[in-house]
């Protein structure tokens, strides 16, 4: 276990793994088992809503072609054009990280006055970040990769070349197992992943049994 960085007296731990990894197939049943899961990306689609500073930044820098006719930004849009351009990226993530670090911060901060006594943020660049050492521990999600790109193309619907350069753009989610206290495989049927999941939330109850 490492020294956790976060001002919390609960627990907190983070969820990792590569794009079509499963990641959030397995903080959903983190959920299932009563552990409270803090979702980076659904923070990230708050924080550049319509009417919102950061959707502003966002249409100032990529222009008003990436919105949906509601007005939303359209998300498969804009990630075709940052996974294809570093520079891009990086200009995004610059924008948004700050705001979606004071929504994780905000949300554990709910959780504890709930008197939750474990958490779990799920985030997918916590290593490419170096932002392990917030957390008392980080479980990671794998899987083997031929199956982790037919997911990646069948849920976005991407070709496979774009899939892989998807993945690339993030750290190899082997590297991210091997930086992470846990490892959940989601390369199996769902009930195995399932197992690990029960295994992994009974060890932390055994310290916090209310969580």
């Amino acid at each position: 276990m490492r020294a956790c960085c976060y001002t919390f007296a609960m627990r907190i731990f983070g969820l990792t793994g590569g794009i079509g990894t499963g990641k959030s197939t397995v903080a959903g049943m983190f959920r299932d088992e009563g552990i409270a899961v803090v979702d980076a990306d659904g923070i990230a689609r708050e924080v550049t809503a319509p009417g919102q500073p950061v959707y502003k930044e966002i249409l100032r820098l990529f222009g008003e072609g990436i919105l949906l006719p509601d007005g939303g930004i359209d998300r498969r849009k804009l990630g075709d054009i940052v996974f294809a351009d570093p520079v891009k990226r990086a200009a995004l993530e610059e924008l948004t990280h700050p705001a979606i670090a004071a929504g994780i911060s905000a949300a554990l901060s709910r959780l504890e006055s709930e008197g939750r006594t474990v958490a779990i943020v799920e985030a997918a660049l916590i290593h490419e970040k170096g932002r392990g050492g917030l957390f008392e521990a980080v479980i990671a999600v794998r899987c083997d990769k031929a199956l982790q790109v037919r997911r990646l193309v069948a849920r976005d619907g991407i070709p496979e070349d774009q899939a892989l350069r998807r993945i690339a753009s993030q750290l190899d989610p082997e590297e991210k197992a091997r930086a992470s206290e846990h490892v959940i495989d989601n390369s199996g049927d769902p009930e195995a992943t399932r197992a690990q999941v029960r295994a992994l939330v009974a060890a932390l109850k055994q310290v916090h049994p209310g969580s």
